[in-house]
């Protein structure tokens, strides 16, 4: 029988932070990490072939070697990874494994703690991102087809059987203690909310990592609340996080580095049209996903879908900034790391990301527009609807896949809505819930 020792249920103060999921909120959980990462690395092996293939990519352009050197140089002291070589051995490891449960050992090797890394590559690249050269180098188109190449390896790996290995109720599964309990903090038992292959089985009939991350709710697990007549609900398409609620967004906007503003034709990628010039003045409703949400997005109208888009952007771009501010909810006043938290407001203009616009039943709403951005290891935002089709509220209209994630909600500047509390379990709001109801 394992041996016996208590884990706490994640903190009430952290887990539904802007943090949530994305970085440990335990500083000894992060320095674990890279601990035990980089005593695996084998500097006498050859890279594996997608890591091989990345390097070949970077070392045969001048300048994006240039700019990763730099990045190295601009990185804040906290930063893990010495220099460019030692980033593809820690590459070679991440590629060919399956996100972790990390656990904290003391003296004597008994577990003291745990946290989730559901995005091992963003830990790698996070302080990276941080700098005038990263600023630079991960918004760079070509640094992004290669940096694809390398996720998309990676994605089929996840989708592969030998995925699934982490996926048991070991220290380091996720349906392990710990793991399960993250699972479902605020969310549900697993094994009644989700559709599971295998509820008998420790994986739950999981056949890969992927299979897991894109999992679906069970039929009842998220109901859907109709109010009477003449009211009318808005429903929340994402199980997310509140990041913030503007109205009165611009047609074009900068984004500085404290305060970011929203710019509509820059987040629908589209100038001079029409249809974009409509949500000038609009309202613009954004939160994100942590690795342990559910990642199927749903329509929050009735209505038809009028237009899709699929836009390639930047996976691991951020604004610097210096660090943490005063109000910062989970780390200490300039703390430099998690700029591309920081950042999710301008990352819906410049990240991947899959647009959706939907042209609703009521006419007081009119068409609104689902923004899917796909952040760090998400590299797929797949749409599982057509254009023509009509939806209720509820249904399925895509997911993200591998990664976190976050999302937006447009709505016409004409649109009057009052938004329910948004602030209500710490902001983290499930699908399907009710989101605004329109003002009458």
């Amino acid at each position: 029988m394992p041996p016996q020792y208590p884990r706490p249920l994640p903190s009430k103060n952290t887990v539904l932070t802007r943090y949530g999921g994305w970085l440990p909120a335990d500083p000894a959980v992060y320095e674990a990490f890279f601990d035990d990462l980089l005593r695996a690395i084998d500097t006498k092996k050859d890279h594996v072939p997608a890591v091989q293939d990345f390097e070949t990519a970077l070392k045969s352009d001048p300048e994006l070697l240039d700019l990763f050197e730099r990045t190295f140089l601009q990185a804040a002291p906290e930063n893990r990874i010495r220099d460019l070589e030692e980033l593809l051995y820690c590459l070679d490891e991440v590629v060919v494994a399956a996100p972790k449960f990390q656990v904290v050992r003391n003296e004597r090797g008994a577990v003291t703690g745990g946290e989730p890394i559901g995005v091992p590559l963003y830990l790698l690249l996070d302080l990276l991102s941080n700098t005038a050269a990263g600023y630079d180098l991960f918004r760079n188109a070509r640094f992004n087809f290669a940096l694809k190449v390398l996720l998309d390896s990676w994605g089929e790996y996840l989708q592969s059987p030998e995925s699934n290995n982490t996926l048991n109720d070991s220290e380091e599964g996720w349906f392990g203690e710990v793991g399960l309990a993250t699972l479902e903090y605020n969310r549900g038992i697993f094994n009644e909310t989700y559709e599971c292959p295998d509820e008998t089985a420790v994986n739950r009939g999981f056949t890969s990592w992927d299979s897991f991350f894109t999992r679906k709710f069970k039929p009842d697990a998220r109901p859907i609340q109709k109010p009477d007549p003449p009211n009318f609900f808005i429903y929340n398409a994402c199980e997310s996080t509140v990041i913030r609620k503007t109205t009165g967004v611009e047609q074009h906007d900068q984004f500085w580095l404290k305060g970011q503003a929203y710019s509509i034709y820059d987040m629908l990628a589209r100038r001079d049209d029409e249809l974009a010039h409509s949500f000038i003045g609009g309202t613009v409703y954004q939160a994100f996903l942590s690795p342990y949400d559910y990642h199927r997005w749903h329509s929050p109208v009735d209505g038809t879908i009028r237009e899709i888009q699929i836009i390639e952007g930047s996976y691991y771009a951020a604004l610097p900034d210096e660090g943490a501010g005063e109000s910062d909810p989970d780390f200490q006043l300039g703390d430099p790391r998690g700029a591309i938290i920081r950042s999710q407001p301008w990352m819906t203009q410049a990240a991947t990301r899959a647009i959706i616009y939907i042209e609703a039943d009521n006419k007081d709403v009119g068409c609104l527009v689902f923004v899917g951005v796909g952040m760090v290891e998400v590299s797929t935002c797949q749409v599982t609807v057509s254009e023509g089709q009509s939806v209720s509220v509820g249904d399925e209209l895509g997911m993200f896949r591998f990664g976190g994630s976050t999302h937006a909600l447009i709505f016409g500047k004409d649109v009057k809505l009052k938004f329910f509390d948004l602030e209500q379990d710490k902001g983290h709001r499930r699908v399907n819930t009710p989101l605004a109801a329109l003002e009458i």
